[in-house]
């Protein structure tokens, strides 16, 4: 999954790709160095970043996603929105999956709309506000915490019909370097092995903080420890460095002669 940020003030991209030239250039260099999905970002989640209405999110995306699925047909389309009118319109134009980093937290239509369209749905572990999103809580164990939530989230989304269901345990959100150290360790636990495990720890300060580095300095790390989290079942690799993570993945196909 390559990123697609349009957006003035993501951390480390910000402003690179928010017109629709600048966009779709970047779609082609993503999909060319062998994404599968481009997720669209109309909206920044770092710390203090802008706060948007989805109306503000719309007038963002414009055009973009039918730009890019007239050009580029074989790629699959995730919108990165928590709000359900943001969902309702990249579904009138053309997305495939809602990756909402809310767990249907920040809107309480989400699960709604997304029954209504059927399509597959990214569960993000949160805090349970978008003013807390980022705040440094206290687990006792961070992975029985996120299994929890997956457990309580799936269930709700399952009743309403949804079942194809992609698990995002969070990193980057009010997690502490330790816990999410602890969760690439026990990648494996997370999820219970029942639906498709996503990671998206691209260019995340719990990896270039302690080391000391910028976030564009970190890949030899980064894929390090992607591998470990593909030995242990992840399926989905969300990131800016999509060369890089394919030759990881490469790596790891042919080290376990499958994929």
């Amino acid at each position: 999954m390559g990123i697609l940020n349009l957006t003035p003030d993501s951390f480390s991209d910000g402003g690179k790709f928010n017109s629709e030239k600048a966009a779709l250039e970047h779609t082609e260099k993503l999909l060319k160095d062998g994404a599968e999905i481009i997720d669209i970002g109309p909206q920044s989640t770092r710390p203090h970043a802008e706060f948007l209405s989805s109306k503000e999110e719309i007038e963002r995306i414009a055009n973009i996603i039918s730009q890019i699925k007239k050009k580029f047909p074989q790629a699959l389309i995730s919108l990165d929105t928590f709000y359900s009118e943001t969902v309702k319109f990249g579904f009138n134009e053309g997305i495939d999956i809602i990756n909402d980093i809310s767990g249907g937290q920040f809107d309480p239509k989400m699960f709604d709309t997304a029954a209504e369209t059927r399509l597959p749905y990214i569960l993000m572990h949160v805090n349970p506000s978008y003013e807390t999103m980022h705040d440094k809580l206290k687990f006792e164990d961070i992975t029985l915490e996120v299994n929890r939530y997956f457990s309580k989230k799936t269930d709700e989304l399952l009743k309403k019909g949804i079942k194809d269901i992609i698990l995002d345990p969070g990193f980057g959100f009010g997690k502490t370097v330790e816990d999410q150290m602890k969760m690439i360790s026990e990648t494996e636990y997370l999820g219970f092995e029942k639906f498709p495990l996503l990671i998206g720890i691209s260019r995340k300060s719990f990896i270039y903080k302690p080391l000391g580095k910028s976030p564009l300095d970190i890949n030899e790390e980064t894929q390090k420890l992607h591998m470990k989290v593909l030995e242990q079942g992840a399926r989905i690799l969300r990131v800016h460095d999509v060369a890089e993570a394919a030759f990881t993945i490469r790596q790891f196909c042919k080290k376990n002669k499958k994929c």
